[in-house]
């Protein structure tokens, strides 16, 4: 793989620094007539920049930009997250046409994974067309990419295409907003110089209350974070 034209390096107890003009937009959780999570949609798009540092401890005035609150508040940032390859870490589900991966502890909380019987389920039933229609698109949905799709004809994942490019999570069914997600593969480097797995979709915290820091636990959900954007 050849390297990322931007990258998000997470710096001491401090913002993520973003190299690489990458475009930077919200992306809002749609939901069905029964709050089920179902589609994406873009929100309020900022201007792409060579450099920009963006708030990891939530407090910021400024967001998603940093403002220096994190030093005000006193934020640790210190990074608890496995360095295992996803693999390594991902536990296989098998089904007749497809298996499925998943790293229970990047879970954001999107909930792409509940509707119409929840993708666990799904698996078992690939061998219908219209099920494995709907366990694929809902696992690409997935933001944090901890559950992915194979084809075992193939032996190859499935991947949504994605842009290069940063999202801000919303969710207004829980009303709040959810973590930074890094799309079409943006390096990440740890505060320490380390190069976590380069991946198609990663979700990163940005309320500051996780406890797999640098990436997204669900936590936004359970304190209600929001970045007051609009």
């Amino acid at each position: 793989m050849s390297k990322p034209a931007v990258t998000v390096t997470v710096t001491r107890d401090g913002p993520y620094e973003v190299s690489g003009a990458v475009p930077i937009a919200q992306q809002i959780i749609g939901t069905d007539r029964a709050g089920k999570s179902v589609k994406w949609e873009e929100g309020k798009a900022f201007p792409a920049k060579p450099k920009v540092w963006l708030c990891r401890c939530g407090h910021s005035a400024k967001k998603p930009y940093c403002d220096g609150s994190h030093s005000r508040v006193g934020f640790d940032g210190t990074e608890t997250a496995s360095r295992q390859p996803y693999l390594a870490q991902a536990k296989v589900l098998d089904g007749p046409m497809m298996q499925l991966t998943d790293a229970e502890s990047l879970c954001a909380f999107a909930r792409f994974c509940d509707p119409r019987g929840q993708v666990w389920a799904q698996v078992a039933e690939t061998d219908d067309p219209e099920v494995r229609r709907t366990f694929v698109k809902q696992t690409c949905d997935c933001p944090s990419g901890r559950l992915v799709a194979w084809d075992k004809a193939t032996g190859k994942a499935i991947e949504p295409e994605l842009p290069v490019s940063i999202g801000l999570v919303e969710d207004p069914q829980e009303a709040c907003s959810g973590p930074l997600w890094l799309r079409g593969g943006i390096a990440v480097i740890a505060e320490d110089g380390f190069a976590y797995e380069v991946r198609n979709r990663v979700t990163l915290c940005r309320c500051g209350a996780s406890q797999n820091k640098p990436y997204c636990d669900g936590s936004h959900a359970a304190i209600k974070f929001t970045d007051g954007i609009g």
